[in-house]
């Protein structure tokens, strides 16, 4: 029997992992996909998408039990695999993502929050900077006073903000009407795109949600990079499939469900949050409230698991010896706090740029989704390494379909973003070298290729946002 210890229980991992990924983006997916495509392409796209991520969770809960021996998780699997750099790669994407994301939430949250006090209507003046630096560091600070405790505080914020969910879901239910939702399946009636949607073939309506649908979900990896933490090692494995499930039920459900309470062009053209419109054309005005109110209590919960998850990051790619040893140092509550200062202080600079640029959300939306792709590809790459070492062709076969699903979306995701998400490496290059030094590990021919690689195509995207091809806000 696994002997247990104290630490996340897995209950608690199970509404991290949920918390992680149930953000922005739920609220807004109902007319993010409907835009795109009608209730048959979109649940195909589901399906694509759910199989993609599954064999994610699948190879991470594999590597987890064979090699419990890698305290850090989905970092030290591209370093197993791929040596030092492998790892500094997919932590410094990671945390690149991490704390992106958070950009977003801070844009969103505010934004918002304008809804009832119109001092903050947009989310992007200078009275929402104040408010969202203040938030930043407030959520830093909870998690600095120890990271269980923390946890337990984003279990209950989790319960809160689900419930508008579950509300939203049995209203749709109420409300669903089977002509409704068969009338135009597969996307094909002519006029639509006159109403704000698309029509074409069913792989290109896909194809048109899929960064949608991969948006909502990461984060899924929350229990793998919090193992250490767990209680156990199996209820770390087992949180991760049942939150998974939770996860795909509850977004299929809020995505395709309102194709039968409303018209493809209705839904498509709603405004943001899309469910809070949505139920307030159905059932009034108290719908939106509740659903606003459920936006605020979300953004400020996944922006909670976002503040741990980067500075988990670096803490334990810091241990690992990848990155110097400041990014590791933990106080007496055992929080990583220079890795939380030293990412909140970014934070607070980039919440700045908020004032110079009305796409902000959607650049740190786009960067976010495209760095934290590296990490779940290194994830497969690993998966097939070490199956193929131990001749475990089954699992081999995940990591295969793992991998490649990552490519997929590396591609779906354009190259626009790959390129800007390459320029971070400057820095982070940097970083790692002084690793080496502190270290004493010689960097080997390979790692300087992959460097020079890397800093090629990070001059590249220089050049292409200096002139004009490619926009940053």
């Amino acid at each position: 029997m696994e002997n247990e210890k104290k630490g996340i229980g897995k209950g608690e991992l199970i509404a991290l992992i949920v918390s992680s990924c149930i953000g922005t983006g739920i609220f807004g997916i109902t007319s993010d996909v409907a835009a795109a495509a009608a209730p048959g392409p979109a649940l195909l796209a589901w399906v694509f998408v759910g199989i993609g991520f599954l064999m994610l969770v699948l190879s991470l809960n594999n590597l987890s039990e064979k090699r419990p021996d890698l305290t850090a998780g989905i970092f030290s699997y591209a370093g197993a695999g791929f040596g030092p750099m492998g790892e500094f790669i997919s932590g410094w994407s990671y945390w690149l993502s991490a704390w992106l994301g958070n950009i977003a939430f801070a844009t969103m949250l505010m934004s918002s929050i304008g809804t009832f006090f119109p001092t903050f209507k947009g989310g992007q003046n200078l009275p929402s900077i104040i408010v969202a630096i203040v938030f930043c560091w407030l959520l830093t600070i909870l998690v600095n006073n120890g990271v269980e405790s923390a946890s337990f505080v984003n279990m209950i914020g989790t319960i809160c903000k689900v419930l508008p969910l579950v509300i939203f879901i049995v209203i749709m239910v109420v409300c669903f009407k089977a002509g409704m939702f068969t009338v135009d399946f597969w996307g094909r009636v002519a006029n639509n795109a006159s109403k704000g949607t698309t029509t074409g073939s069913v792989w290109s309506q896909m194809q048109g949600t899929l960064m949608t649908l991969i948006w909502v979900f990461i984060g899924v990896e929350g229990a793998s990079v919090m193992a250490h933490r767990a209680k156990s090692r199996s209820a770390a494995q087992q949180a991760s499939i049942i939150a998974f499930v939770t996860l795909v039920v509850i977004y299929v459900l809020i995505s395709i469900l309102p194709y039968g309470a409303l018209t493809r062009a209705q839904l498509a053209s709603m405004g943001q949050p899309a469910i809070g419109h949505v139920l307030q054309a159905t059932v009034g005005t108290w719908g939106s409230i509740l659903i606003n109110v459920g936006l605020i209590i979300s953004t400020i919960v996944s922006w909670l698991s976002w503040t741990m998850l980067p500075a988990e990051t670096t803490m334990l790619v810091a241990e690992d010896k990848a990155m110097p040893k400041v990014w590791g140092k933990v106080n007496s509550k055992n929080a990583p706090t220079a890795s939380l200062m030293i990412t909140a202080v970014l934070q607070t600079i980039f919440l700045f740029s908020l004032l110079f640029t009305d796409k902000a959300y959607e650049f740190a939306y786009s960067l976010c989704s495209a760095a934290i792709l590296f990490s779940y590809l290194f994830v497969g790459l690993y998966q097939m390494k070490y199956s193929s070492e131990h001749k475990e062709w089954g699992q081999f076969t995940i990591g295969l379909l793992s991998a490649a699903f990552m490519f997929a979306c590396m591609f779906l995701a354009g190259w626009q973003e790959v390129l800007l998400v390459s320029i971070s490496f400057i820095p982070g290059f940097i970083i790692y070298y002084l690793a080496c030094r502190e270290n004493d590990h010689k960097m080997s021919t390979a790692e300087k290729w992959v460097m020079v690689l890397i800093l090629v195509l990070s001059v590249v995207a220089i050049w292409l946002v200096a002139n004009g091809t490619i926009t940053v806000g």
